[in-house]
C-alpha cells in the first residue's frame, strides 16, 4: 500500500506542476494532496504542522489564482467583461497550444473590452495587456509553489529511502 501512496502522490505533485499552466487542473492543491498521499504511508512519520503550513500556502495561491488576473485587468483599465472575456479566451485557447492560450487570453480580453466600450480601441489593448500580465504573474506564483512542492516530496523520499527501497 506504501508504493501505492508514494507513486500517486507522486503523480499528483508532478500534477500540480502541470496545472500550473492549466486552469483546469489547481496546481499547488493538487501537488498538496501529492505530500498528503506520502505522509500517509507507513515508513513516513506524518508532520501534521507541515501538512498545515502547506496546505495553507496552497489554498492562498489557489485564491489569488483568480484574484491577480483580475486585479491587473483592473488596474490596467479593464472592466468585468475584460476578466470574463479573458477567462473564456484562456480556456478556448486550451485547445491551441501555449501559445493559443495566451493569445486566447488577450484575444478574450480585448473582445470584452470592445463588447463593454467599443469605442476606445486602445483602452481595451490596455487592459488586454494587464490580463495577460496577470495570467504570468499567477503562473509564476503557481509554479514555483508546485516545484517547491516537488522538492519537499523528493526531499522526504530521499530521507526515508531506507524505509522504502
Amino acid at each position: 500500500m506504501d508504493y501505492i501512496l508514494l507513486f500517486f502522490g507522486f503523480v499528483l505533485v508532478v500534477g500540480g506542476i502541470i496545472g500550473s499552466f492549466l486552469p483546469i487542473v489547481p496546481g499547488p492543491p493538487t501537488g498538496w494532496l501529492g505530500l498528503l498521499l506520502l505522509n500517509l504511508t507507513d515508513k513516513i512519520t506524518a508532520d501534521w504542522t507541515f501538512l498545515g503550513i502547506t496546505f495553507t500556502v496552497a489554498l492562498v495561491v489557489f485564491m489569488l489564482d483568480y484574484v491577480i488576473p483580475a486585479i491587473t485587468t483592473k488596474k490596467f483599465g479593464g472592466s468585468k467583461y475584460g476578466v470574463w472575456g479573458s477567462t473564456i479566451g484562456l480556456i478556448v485557447g486550451l485547445l491551441f497550444t501555449p501559445v493559443g492560450m495566451i493569445l486566447g487570453l488577450f484575444l478574450g480580453a480585448f473582445i470584452g473590452e470592445l463588447i463593454n466600450d467599443t469605442k476606445d480601441v486602445k483602452k481595451a489593448i490596455k487592459a488586454s495587456l494587464g490580463s495577460v500580465l496577470g495570467f504570468f504573474l499567477s503562473t509564476g506564483i503557481k509554479f514555483v509553489v508546485s516545484l517547491v512542492f516537488l522538492g519537499y516530496f523528493i526531499k522526504i523520499v530521499i530521507a526515508y529511502k531506507t524505509s522504502f527501497f
